[in-house]
């Protein structure tokens, strides 16, 4: 359902907005529809993905070398654990 939406913005952002929404040939209210979508929706995925505190106190707590390998780490182990 689409509701009208009253906005006070400076003359020349406006005169701008309109500019760059004809040449990409979209109106000026699906391109701020479009924005809003987008910033509000990355909100919600920040969230939904959130560190919690104790995660981030032990981010950087073991230091590895550059050249890790954890895949060929977790194999070693799991053939030593398995034999």
């Amino acid at each position: 359902m689409d509701a009208k939406l009253t906005l006070r913005l400076n003359e020349n952002v406006i005169e701008r907005a309109k500019t760059y929404a004809r040449s990409h040939k979209i109106s000026l209210s699906k391109m701020i529809e479009s924005y809003l979508d987008s910033v509000t929706k990355q909100k919600e995925e920040e969230k939904k993905y959130s560190i919690t505190p104790l995660v981030e106190s032990l981010s950087g707590v073991i230091e590895l070398p550059t050249d890790f390998d954890y895949k060929n780490e977790y194999r070693d182990y799991l053939e030593e654990k398995y034999k």
